[in-house]
């Protein structure tokens, strides 16, 4: 073994985990570029080969995230009927659009997973990604509300949160990773609208 490759690791639910990875790779272990038997794509092909992964990444992930959606919204719409804020009309407002936007969410996962399908993700990848990262993160403000005050408190020392906040400050990530919403924007407008390319600074 000549080296280990270490990274972090964000979990879902718990705490930031670091991964170390052993390999026998000279060139990697004294920081040199790897091998051409190890690239993907052509030397300089880098990032049309990173947008086509994440645009299948983007594709296929949505389907197992519905399902963690759905459930969160279910479970929000109890809380809500448990602890009476169901009766207020803003909150019943917000939870119905809470519900159509993850409908448009479903309705949407066929058109990306076709492109997935004939081997070329559109820009319904990008479109999804924008969506259903805002719709998450709204997700998570509404819960907030709906906890009311105690949503503020931690359930105890040093810093234990409930499922409620870790969906508050997890979903404010959503809207970062993977391309933020504004990247996804770019690439809508520069691809799909044929809008001028950003500026470089």
């Amino acid at each position: 073994m000549f080296g280990r490759l270490t990274y972090g690791h964000e979990q879902r639910r718990g705490p930031h985990r670091r991964r170390e990875l052993p390999h026998r790779d000279p060139q990697l272990a004294a920081g040199q570029p790897r091998r051409a038997p190890h690239v993907v794509g052509a030397p300089g092909d880098g990032w049309r080969v990173a947008r086509a992964t994440l645009g299948f990444e983007r594709g296929v992930s949505i389907l197992g995230q519905q399902v963690v959606f759905r459930r969160e919204l279910a479970t929000l719409m109890e809380l809500a009927r448990r602890n009476g804020v169901a009766d207020d009309p803003l909150i019943r407002d917000r939870l119905a659009r809470a519900w159509i936007g993850l409908e448009t969410i479903r309705c949407n996962a066929p058109r990306m997973l076709e492109g997935v399908a004939a081997g070329a993700p559109g820009p319904e990848a990008s479109i999804g990604k924008i969506y259903w990262a805002t719709w998450h993160r709204e997700l998570g403000e509404l819960a907030m509300d709906v906890c009311g005050a105690g949503g503020m408190i931690a359930a105890g020392a040093p810093y234990d949160l409930d499922d409620w906040q870790r969906l508050f400050l997890f979903s404010r990530a959503d809207t970062r990773y993977a391309g933020s919403n504004e990247i996804q924007r770019n690439i809508s407008a520069e691809r799909v609208l044929g809008l001028p390319k950003e500026a470089k600074a």
